[in-house]
């Protein structure tokens, strides 16, 4: 399942940086994760980096894209194919 940064967002700028697939960017209004990279740092962390620095709690889970270890893991595969 990839992330998502609700409108709680502050702007504060921590979360894109430690993100090791360039899932996070600058939105219009606030940070966005770009689901078909965000791989909740599987293959790179045991936890997602973003969710861990986050000061207001605002990256959970994104409903809208439910994906298993296996699945996050298979995408993880093909992102570093991609960049080799």
């Amino acid at each position: 399942m990839a992330l998502f940064i609700t409108d709680e967002c502050i702007n504060c700028d921590v979360c894109e940086p430690e993100c090791p697939n360039d899932a996070i960017s600058e939105g219009e209004e606030i940070y966005v994760i770009d689901p078909q990279l965000c791989t909740e740092c599987v293959g790179h962390y045991d936890e997602p980096q973003c969710q861990q620095v986050c000061p207001v709690d605002c990256i959970p889970h994104d409903p809208s894209h439910v994906e298993s270890k296996t699945q996050l893991q298979d995408k993880y595969e093909r992102i570093m194919a991609a960049q080799a």
